[in-house]
């Protein structure tokens, strides 16, 4: 199952962004997708969850900012940024876990995206 996310850029504090995340390949089904970050120096973090069933997860520092959601339909995840901060800079990644198809049945996959920089700068 492969990944492809887009939105990423250039942004001035304040401002916003809406990242996207569609997945291809012989999907059966997805259980949660996600965005994570990695800025300069720093581990990869989570941001922000949301399962099959539509309950979302969020971590403190985006909360009330940041707004996840998907579209079943077209298996993509999608991550509304709003009142960006200069702290949010980092690469921006989607991961999907979920199970696809095999000729014999299901497995589950565990897929990341490229990466998005984001940059918050004036």
């Amino acid at each position: 199952v492969q990944l492809q996310a887009s939105g990423g850029g250039l942004v001035q504090p304040g401002g916003s962004l809406r990242l996207s995340c569609g997945a291809s390949g012989n999907i059966r089904d997805i259980n949660v997708m996600g965005w994570y970050r990695q800025a300069p120096g720093k581990q990869r973090e989570l941001v922000a969850t949301i399962t099959s069933a539509g309950t979302t997860n969020y971590v403190d520092f985006v909360k009330g900012r940041f707004t996840i959601s998907r579209d079943s339909a077209k298996n993509t995840v999608y991550l509304q940024m709003n009142s960006l901060k200069p702290e949010d800079t980092a690469v921006y990644y989607c991961n999907i876990v979920g199970r696809r198809r095999t000729t014999w049945g299901s497995v589950t996959f565990n897929s990341w995206g490229q990466g998005t920089q984001v940059t918050v700068s004036s």
